[in-house]
C-alpha cells in the first residue's frame, strides 16, 4: 500500500458552537506532522511532503513502539511553563532546549487497512489503542457536542483556539473540508515577507518585514511587522533575506517608508499575531512569530473566516 500523506485541511469559521453530532479539541499551535511507521522505522513529513525525520529523532524513536504500520496525523508544538503550545517557542528549538511534544489526533492506516472512509470517532479510537506510552507524544482528546464552553476555557487559558470536528466525518487527504473547522481565540495569519526597511537607532541587521498576501496572480500588501524578533532571529532572518534581495516591487501599494526599503523575492513563509484588520486590509499592531517552512510562498492569502462554515447533519 502506498499511503496519501497529504495532510487534510480545516475551514476557518467565526464563532464556537455546540452540536451532539460534533467533537471539539484544542487547536495546537505548532507544525503539522504526518507520521508514517513502517517495517520497524520512522519517517516525519511537513505539510509540504519535506521530510523532517533526521531533525527530531526523537518523536521517532517514540513512534516506533507501534510496531505495526500506521500513517498517523499530528503537530508537533513546543510548549511554555504553563504547558500551552507556542509556535514561537519552536523557533528556539535548535539553538535551545525546549519541550517539544507530538500531538496526534487522526489515524489513517493500519496494517493493510485504509481507514480515511471510517468515521472520525472510530479512528481515533484505533489511535488512542495502538499508541505507546512516551512523554513524547500527547492523545489528543476530545469532548462531544459543547463546543462554546470548550473554546471559553480556550480562551481563559491563553490558547490559540479549538477545532471542531464532525464525529463521523472521512479524512479528504489535501483537502479543505468543512467537516472540520477551526475556531481562533486570537487573530494569527501565515505571510510571505515581500521587504524589509534599514535598521535604526541601536538595531541591526533591519527594521520592520514587509508583508504580503497572494491574491489571484497578485502580491497584495498587508503590513509590516517591527516586533517579535530577538538578536538571534534577527540576524537568521537578514541572512536569509539577503540572497532574494531585488530591484523590483512585487505590489501596487505605496508604503510607508519606501525610500528605505529593501524588497526581496517572495519565498520566506513567516506566521503573524495581530490585533484586528483595517478598513484599508493591513494587520494592525502585527507581531512576528517565526518562520514557516511546510507551506509554499504562493498557498499563503488571507485567511478570513466563513460564517455558518459547518455542514448540516
Amino acid at each position: 500500500m502506498k499511503p496519501d500523506l497529504r495532510p487534510m485541511l480545516a475551514t476557518l469559521t467565526d464563532k464556537p458552537f455546540d452540536d451532539p453530532n460534533w467533537i471539539f479539541e484544542t487547536k495546537w499551535d505548532g507544525f503539522r506532522l504526518m507520521a508514517e511507521i513502517k517495517d520497524g522505522s520512522v519517517s516525519l513529513y511537513s505539510r509540504n511532503g519535506i521530510d523532517l525525520s533526521s531533525k527530531h529523532p526523537s518523536i521517532c524513536t517514540a513512534l516506533r513502539g507501534i510496531g505495526r504500520f500506521a500513517v498517523i496525523d499530528g503537530e508537533l508544538v513546543a510548549l511554555d511553563a504553563q504547558g500551552r503550545s507556542r509556535f514561537q517557542l519552536l523557533q528556539n528549538a535548535e539553538r535551545e532546549t525546549v519541550r517539544l511534544l507530538y500531538c496526534v489526533f487522526d489515524l489513517l492506516y493500519l496494517d493493510d487497512k485504509d481507514l480515511r472512509h471510517h468515521p472520525l470517532v472510530e479512528r481515533k479510537e484505533a489511535l488512542a489503542r495502538i499508541l505507546p506510552k512516551d512523554k513524547l507524544v500527547h492523545y489528543s482528546t476530545h469532548v462531544w457536542d459543547k463546543g462554546i464552553a470548550v473554546f471559553e476555557r480556550a480562551s481563559r487559558a491563553g490558547e490559540e483556539g479549538i477545532m471542531a470536528k464532525l464525529a463521523s466525518s472521512h479524512y479528504y487527504s489535501g483537502e479543505r473540508s468543512r467537516e472540520w473547522l477551526k475556531v481562533k481565540a486570537s487573530q494569527g495569519q501565515e505571510v510571505v515577507i515581500i521587504g524589509f526597511t534599514a535598521p535604526r537607532r541601536s538595531r541591526q541587521y533591519f527594521g520592520s518585514l514587509l508583508l504580503a498576501v497572494r491574491e489571484g496572480k497578485h502580491w497584495r500588501y498587508v503590513g509590516r511587522a517591527g516586533t517579535g524578533f530577538d538578536a538571534a532571529m534577527l540576524k537568521t532572518l537578514h541572512d536569509l533575506m539577503v540572497p532574494l534581495v531585488t530591484s523590483s516591487k512585487l505590489i501596487s501599494e505605496k508604503v510607508p517608508d519606501e525610500a528605505n526599503t529593501t524588497w526581496v523575492r517572495p519565498k520566506l513563509v513567516g506566521e503573524v499575531k495581530f490585533t484586528e484588520w483595517t478598513a484599508k486590509g493591513e494587520m494592525r499592531h502585527p507581531v512576528f512569530l517565526g518562520l514557516r517552512t511546510d507551506k509554499k510562498a504562493t498557498d499563503v492569502v488571507k485567511e478570513e473566516p466563513k460564517p455558518g462554515a459547518r455542514p448540516a447533519h
